[in-house]
Order: C-alpha cells, then sequence, then structure tokens
C-alpha cells in the first residue's frame, strides 16, 4: 500500500464532529476492485493546507506571546500604563488590556463585557506567573529555550509583516480570469457523496478485506461486520471538486457508485463507498469572495517567498552538518511545502 501524508488523504475524511480527525498521523489509501487492491497514489493535499512560512510565523509567535513574560517574571520593574487591578504588588494595565482586546478581535458593541473577563484572564495568567517564578521555572533550560524560540519567532513575523505591507485587494478582471480559468472548482463543479464505517485498524484483517473485494456494496460489509462481531460507526460525507485536490477529483469522478475504497488512518480506518455524484455548479457573484481570498493569499505567499530567496541569495550559509545540507536540485526555502496550495487553488483555502 502507498503511504501518503494525512493532509493528502484528509479530503476525504469526516467534517469536525463527524469521526474525529488524525492530522498527525500516517495513512494509507486502496481502492478495492475485483480481486485487486489498487491503489490510490500519491494526492496532492487538500483545502487545508500547512501555513506558509509567514503564516507559521505568525501563528507561533501569537501562541507563544505568553511565554516572552517568563523572562522577566522575577523581576520587579514597574510595567508601563495605568494600573488596572494589581496581584499580589505586580499590576495588570491598561497597555496589556489593550493588547488583549486587539488579539481577540471582539466588537466594539461587546468591548465592556469584554474588558472584565480579559483582566480576569490576566490576572489568572499574573497568578501563574507568580507561582512559576517561585519555582524558578524561568531558568529552567527548556522554558528558556522556548522564549528565546518566541522571541525569535515574532520579531521575524515583524520584519516579514513589515515587508509584505498591505497587499492590494484582487481586481475584478483578475477574479473573473481565476474563474474563467478553473471551471472545475465553479462552473463545472461536482458533489460527491460518500458513505462510510468507521472502524478499528486493528480490525482491519485479510478477511475483511476479502469480504471488502467480494461485496457489492456498503451495507454487505456492514452484515460482514456484524456477523464477525467488529464495532464499527456509520457515517456520511460529501465532497465538492473544488474541496478536493484535481488528481483526487478525478479518481473519484472516474469511479462507479458503490466503488469500495478503504482509508487508513492510524489507529482507525474508514471503509468508504461512493453514493452519488451530481452537478453542483456556482456562479461568480457566488465565488468572488472565496477567489477574492485565495489570490490575497497568493499575493502575499510570493512576496514573503521572493524576500526570503532575496535574503538566501545574499546570505553566506554553511552547514557544519553536511548530512542537513538540501539535496541538490531540490528547493531550500522552508517556505517551498507552500507551493502545492496555490497549485491546487481555492482547494488550498479551507
Amino acid at each position: 500500500m502507498t503511504k501518503i501524508s494525512p493532509a493528502r488523504a484528509a479530503g476525504l475524511r469526516p467534517r469536525p464532529g463527524a469521526a474525529g480527525r488524525g492530522d498527525c498521523l500516517p495513512i494509507k489509501v486502496v481502492i478495492l476492485k475485483g480481486n485487486i487492491l489498487k491503489h490510490l497514489e500519491s494526492i496532492g493535499p487538500i483545502r487545508r493546507p500547512s501555513l506558509s512560512a509567514s503564516g507559521r510565523l505568525l501563528c507561533a509567535g501569537v501562541v507563544l506571546t505568553a511565554l516572552a513574560v517568563l523572562s522577566a517574571c522575577g523581576e520587579k520593574e514597574k510595567k508601563p500604563g495605568q494600573a488596572l487591578a494589581s496581584v499580589n504588588g505586580e499590576e495588570i494595565t491598561v497597555l496589556q488590556l489593550n493588547e488583549e482586546l486587539q488579539r481577540s478581535g471582539v466588537q466594539a458593541a461587546q468591548q465592556e463585557q469584554a474588558k472584565r473577563q480579559l483582566v480576569e484572564s490576566l490576572i489568572d495568567r499574573q497568578l501563574l506567573l507568580n507561582e512559576a517564578a517561585k519555582e524558578k521555572l524561568d531558568r529552567d533550560p527548556k522554558v528558556v529555550q522556548a522564549v528565546e524560540r518566541a522571541k525569535a519567532l515574532i520579531v521575524a513575523q515583524s520584519y516579514m509583516q513589515k515587508r509584505l505591507g498591505t497587499p492590494a485587494k484582487p481586481t475584478p478582471a483578475e477574479v473573473a480570469a481565476y474563474f474563467e480559468q478553473h471551471p472545475e472548482f465553479f462552473a463545472r463543479r461536482k458533489q460527491i457523496d460518500m458513505r462510510e464505517l468507521v472502524i478499528a485498524t486493528a480490525d482491519m484483517t485479510a478477511d475483511l478485506k476479502a469480504a471488502m473485494d467480494a461485496a457489492k456494496s456498503l451495507d454487505e460489509v456492514a452484515a460482514w461486520l456484524d456477523a464477525h462481531k467488529v464495532k464499527f460507526s456509520r457515517t456520511q460525507l460529501s465532497r465538492t471538486t473544488a474541496e478536493l485536490p484535481p488528481e483526487l477529483s478525478t479518481r473519484l469522478l472516474g469511479l462507479p457508485k458503490g466503488q469500495l475504497f478503504i482509508i487508513k488512518e492510524g489507529q482507525r480506518s474508514l471503509l468508504i463507498s461512493i453514493a452519488d455524484v451530481r452537478d453542483a455548479p456556482v456562479t461568480l457573484e457566488q465565488s468572488t469572495a472565496q477567489i477574492e481570498q485565495f489570490l490575497f493569499n497568493k499575493k502575499n505567499k510570493d512576496t514573503a517567498d521572493a524576500e526570503l530567496a532575496r535574503l538566501r541569495a545574499a546570505a553566506k550559509i554553511e552547514y557544519m552538518d553536511k548530512t542537513l545540507a538540501p539535496v541538490k536540485g531540490a528547493a531550500a526555502t522552508p517556505a517551498a511545502s507552500a507551493d502545492s496550495a496555490n497549485a491546487r487553488g481555492v482547494a488550498g483555502l479551507k
């Protein structure tokens, strides 16, 4: 069987709440036909791609900002800004509250109520910081390393954000051109309805594969599972050709209704059957906001990639451990993994 990354098969996973996700687990996909298990070859990632370099920096910076506070949690310097509250002598200031309000994205009409909640959160955070300082956790090597990493990510992100500036909004002509160039996502969009049985991967035996190979429907497979006392759950899911990578869409559209195939992801396996394929076109008006977002993201990514390429070209980079050096001919930039998301168009948005 061919192993592929979790993101590459995520297009066929249930939506959140259906049967859970295993985003960091190895996945195998096979199609059953006749007496042969046919491999579903490597398929590109779907609409939930990994973040670009600049996106990763932003997320990490936001998540790790609190760690940076630990670097000074043992100090007693007066904080700038008007004091709003005090926790054992440590002030909670208006500047801290404003920062939390900005990050929370609370609407203006709800800010007064949000301020009270955020002040309480800041008090809770300060209590934890005080206790961490008592236990000298700010000197723990792992914490020090995490703080340094957070600082580096935040500063790097700040530089990249400055270089990116505010890209111009895509023009109506650019949006219309993308719409016309990709009818598979819009005018000729299809919806693929699927049914699935979710079982433990440990129960995926040779006998079960043989039963699936001989079965004419998913109901026959369910009856076999019942007869052999194999626990399973039923779910249904639908995906459009705008949500799946083109390669996978083409493969699924070429399969007959009722075709069975398997997705193995970690400790669970999904036994899936194609229930229906129907037309689901959308108009330019309906798609405009989605296309604008994709083109905006692409401009950001292209600008970030160009800046990283410029910096790499101007820098002297040496690898002391030669085994870590990029393979000749391979892309060296860490943002290269996001190229496939742009290549997939709007399928890379979710």
